[in-house]
């Protein structure tokens, strides 16, 4: 009896053992279903945005869905969404097939509007993925992708999705006007076709020489890919704060400025000059693109004197708030809107100056210090025309997945650049201890592997680019454009550890310019400010002497493209 007893206990034990197993395993599929469903959404509501729907389970929630039918779905009981309807119904929203700029204030408030309403949403399915489908039929299509962008990053529910590459979605920002022509006639004649995609301007143009780094397609979604994730419009009550944010404002800018600055120098050119209000920007930019609606980007000549921008920013404004910021660097604190000090003198007061330098949400008083970045971008894209004469369109300057084509953008942050180093150059020096660490040596540091760069041909998808027909089926269409890589190196560092114990490490490697454009070495002080960052990772050092190997590959400050959704 016992030993069947036994058995029957161990029997029942292996029965359950098998059930939990079981459950885990359907928890682990559903949970993979469901990301898997997310991306299927999310790549049909991407597909060819200026067309309906496609996808026939998302097209019948365009018409059998309400976003106000149940509030229960929602974490605000439905205030968002009544919003956003109310403003539908009374026709006050931007209207499709015209332009977007995340730069114009109207805008901007219809798509946090929307972005509102996914981020209370409390499931992906219905509320997020029901929303997404009624409104991307309703509201303008840039309006509609860049909120969607937006929530797929900031929202839990959208962890495990891969979001497609812009420069797919929105084909137009990222391609000269000549290839969307030949694009287009590919497609009406049923021709499938590759089309090579060159840099504008000419030889004639000393910029030229570098317009593959400021045009190139992969820091175009850089850039607006860090603005999506540390938004300048961010608000906590959207669900959490974003550390450090005016601090990575500068780093991340910081370091394509430098980067531009290197590309520069290796190719006979000065590193460039900061903009200046009071004098004129000598080196103008001609996109070659268009918008899907509403006509070209528009041009900006030569040694153009920076005038004020007709009901949008004076320049005098821009230099007072310029001068408040200048002020505040030297006094080593900013003032709040309540009149209180906070001190910039310390490790965090970069972000502080960040923040105010943005207009961030988190900058102290926003009045009083204005939104300089911002304004500055506005200001220099208008320049073609600043009294408004001609009605154009926003410029590359005003849009963050087009503003590193032009070369004032550079000059622009080597501008804001310059204002961090002023607060950099004000705090107190490391000491000997703060840069020694007691125990730790490194003994030698070397590359397995040239140093090498080239261009190399890469292929994107233009289909969506191109408007639907019944009588007209796609084609596969394709833009070629030259983009600079590298061979594959390796570092090899050997680390000696004194301690008794092992350590964790933090290890940062750069990259700084020996010499100017003259040939002239760098000093320590002078050729710091240009260092690339190449990597940063983390090791376990133990005692005794160690060997860190590190591939290229593995650089934590790279990522490989997104595939295509094509």
């Amino acid at each position: 009896v016992t030993i069947q007893q036994s058995q029957s206990q161990f029997q029942s034990q292996v029965m359950k053992f098998y059930i939990i197993l079981l459950l885990g395993f359907l928890t682990a599929v559903a949970a993979e279903q469901g990301t898997a469903g997310k991306q299927q959404d999310v790549n049909a509501l991407l597909w060819k945005i200026y067309q309906p729907l496609h996808r026939n389970r998302l097209k019948k929630l365009t018409c059998g869905f309400s976003p106000i039918s149940s509030t229960s779905i929602y974490t605000d009981e439905g205030v968002a969404a009544k919003k956003i309807v109310d403003e539908f119904n009374c026709e006050n929203l931007l209207e499709q097939k015209k332009y977007f700029s995340l730069f114009n204030p109207k805008h901007r408030e219809e798509t946090l509007m929307l972005f509102e309403l996914f981020m209370s949403c409390k499931t992906w399915d219905p509320c997020i993925r029901n929303n997404a489908a009624y409104f991307r039929e309703r509201i303008n299509e840039n309006v509609f992708v860049y909120a969607l962008y937006v929530t797929v990053i900031h929202h839990p529910l959208g962890d495990g999705v891969v979001l497609p590459p812009l420069y797919e979605v929105t084909p137009h920002m990222f391609t000269n006007r000549e290839i969307i022509d030949r694009a287009y006639s590919a497609k009406m004649t049923q021709n499938p076709g590759k089309f090579q995609m060159n840099f504008t301007g000419t030889w004639k143009n000393p910029e030229q020489r570098v317009a593959y780094f400021g045009e190139d397609i992969g820091i175009n979604v850089h850039h607006v890919s860090w603005h999506m994730d540390y938004p300048f419009w961010w608000k906590d009550n959207y669900g959490y704060h974003l550390d450090r944010k005016g601090e990575l404002f500068f780093w991340a800018h910081h370091q394509m400025t430098v980067r531009y600055d290197a590309e520069r120098l290796s190719n006979n050119l000065n590193p460039v000059h900061e903009i200046y209000w009071n004098k004129p920007i000598d080196e103008g930019f001609a996109p070659h693109t268009t918008y899907k609606y509403g006509g070209e980007f528009p041009s900006r000549p030569d040694n153009v004197d920076i005038a004020d921008v007709d009901g949008v920013a004076k320049v005098r404004e821009v230099m007072a708030w310029e001068r408040r910021i200048r002020d505040a660097i030297a006094n080593g604190y900013v003032t709040g809107r309540d009149g209180k000090q906070f001190s910039i003198l310390h490790d965090r007061g970069i972000d502080m100056l960040g923040n105010i330098i943005e207009q961030s949400e988190y900058s102290p008083d926003r009045a009083y210090y204005g939104g300089l970045h911002n304004m500055a971008h506005i200001i220099i894209g208008r320049q073609g025309d600043p009294k408004g004469k001609f009605d154009q369109l926003p410029s590359v300057m005003e849009h963050f997945e087009t503003a590193t084509r032009d070369p004032a953008f550079f000059q622009v942050h080597k501008y804001i650049n310059n204002m961090f180093k002023e607060l950099k150059d004000k705090l107190p020096p490391y000491t000997r201890e703060d840069m020694m660490w007691n125990g730790i040596e490194l003994e030698d540091i070397s590359v397995d592997g040239n140093l090498l760069t080239y261009f190399e041909d890469f292929e994107f998808s233009l289909k969506n680019a191109l408007d639907d027909s019944v009588s007209v089926s796609d084609v596969d269409i394709m833009a070629v454009v030259k983009r600079i890589n590298h061979k594959e190196f390796s570092y090899m560092l050997r680390i000696l550890s004194k301690r008794n114990e092992e350590v964790d490490a933090t290890v940062r490697i750069f990259m700084c310019p020996r010499r100017d454009n003259n040939k002239i070495l760098y000093s320590l002080e002078s050729g710091r400010w240009g260092c690339i960052e190449m990597d940063k990772f983390w090791k376990k050092l133990y005692p005794g002497g160690n060997i860190l190997h590190r591939h290229s590959n593995d650089s934590t400050v790279t990522v490989p493209d997104v595939p295509s959704f094509s």
